[in-house]
């Protein structure tokens, strides 16, 4: 635009720090079979982004697996969340469940995962993927299992991964062919009612839909755990499994010990029981052999801040570099995590810019390097209680009657 000779301009310059929104983490993807669902709606292969209040769609997915999952999400949604933003992704049936495992394990590869953001339009972060409890035998890993790390790495999403629940022996040993931050092993099936009949179906999903409940009550941020809070829509669990908040040699607690996720039943007027009724998740752990990042919320807190810090530093991304740029972008991340510590969702953080990490010759190639270190808070997971004597009550007490006596006299 030509400068005016007489007259005025306008301009507005964007040198300070930037905002940025958080992105949707409750965002779900669900792969599975469904031989009676339309197939123009819901054609195999190919990802398709639904609504799960949305009832016309629903009604397409048929009455397999994919349509029980999406009903165990919406059973654990209340309030005014009448429905999850999922993206289906439906695959073949095998022949077998071999067959069928192998066909989710490929939806899984890299080159499917990686398209699924751009196909829908969204990047779930929240995966369910059917038949991860199948192995060809107890030494092995199922094809399923493990194709998850990776492409939960390439979604920065997590997974709820059933696993054996016919006993906590076979579950325990399927947990032990998993190792990664991002897999959150589950040893219990859901029994529900479908029409008038009971039946046996994944807890996956009702974890799923747990998750996108929790994340609705805290703005759509994952930083909260899911421990502790009701299941709903279940009609009773697939094995009767012994558990007390007060007795770690339980069945439920040795398998929280091994990390791997329980459902507990309420029970009335029993000491160490997890509530007086209902269904209770209990479970905070990844599949992870460390315990850094043991904690699931706080893996995904952490990447909830990775894409913040993505959609920060893109606006900075190809401009010429100067201290007035550079302080900019520190301080768009400073207050982006001052305000998440205020908030709650971090314990706190610490940002430095440090010389000996930037050298002169880096700058001149256009790198810059911020050390950044942020806490997640910890789930609380063990209460300990210190009950002992207190004299100065008994001293009160002679002091109360000797002042009653005087009082008298």
């Amino acid at each position: 635009m030509t400068e005016p000779v007489f007259g005025m301009t306008f301009s507005r310059p964007d040198e300070g720090p930037v905002p940025v929104l958080g992105a949707d983490f409750s965002k779900g993807l669900l792969i599975e079979t469904s031989t009676d669902a339309d197939a123009a709606a819901f054609p195999i292969g190919e990802p398709v982004r639904i609504s799960t209040a949305d009832a016309a769609m629903v009604a397409k997915l048929g009455t397999g697996m994919l349509a029980d999952a999406v009903r165990g999400i919406n059973s654990q949604l209340t309030g005014l969340n009448a429905g999850a933003d999922v993206t289906i992704y439906r695959v073949s049936e095998g022949a077998d469940a071999e067959e069928t495992a192998g066909n989710i394990a490929t939806a899984l590869s890299p080159t499917n995962i990686a398209a699924i953001p751009s196909a829908v339009n969204a990047t779930p972060r929240l995966v369910w993927a059917g038949r991860s409890a199948w192995r060809k035998d107890l030494v092995t890993t199922g094809p399923v299992v493990a194709a998850l790390p990776a492409a939960c790495e390439r979604l920065l999403a997590v997974s709820v991964v059933d696993v054996d629940d016919t006993s906590k022996e076979k579950a325990i040993d399927a947990r032990e062919t998993m190792n990664s931050e991002r897999l959150m092993p589950i040893g219990v099936a859901a029994r529900v009612y479908e029409a008038a009949a009971l039946v046996t179906r994944p807890m996956g999903p009702r974890v799923i839909g747990l998750f996108q409940r929790v994340d609705n009550l805290n703005e759509g941020k994952p930083f909260d755990p899911i421990a502790n809070r009701p299941l709903y829509g279940l009609a009773g669990l697939s094995r009767k499994m012994s558990f007390s908040l007060l007795d770690g040699s339980t069945e439920g607690q040795q398998l929280l010990e091994a990390g791997v996720s329980i459902v507990a039943e309420g029970e009335v007027g029993v000491d160490g029981a997890v509530a007086d009724g209902g269904f209770s998740f209990i479970g905070t752990d990844n599949s992870a052999t460390g315990d850094l990042w043991k904690q699931i919320h706080q893996v995904r807190g952490a990447d909830y801040i990775i894409v913040k810090l993505m959609r920060i530093t893109r606006q900075f991304l190809g401009r010429k570099m100067s201290g007035d740029l550079v302080e900019a972008w520190l301080n768009s991340i400073r207050f982006m995590l001052r305000d998440h510590a205020a908030a709650g969702d971090i314990l706190g953080s610490n940002l430095e810019f440090r010389a000996d990490r930037n050298s002169p010759e880096q700058i001149r190639l256009g790198r810059l390097l911020v050390n950044l270190g942020i806490e997640p808070a910890p789930a609380f997971k063990l209460a300990g209680h210190e009950v002992a004597r207190y004299r100065p009550a008994v001293e009160g007490l002679v002091s109360d009657i000797i002042a009653r006596l005087s009082a008298v006299n």
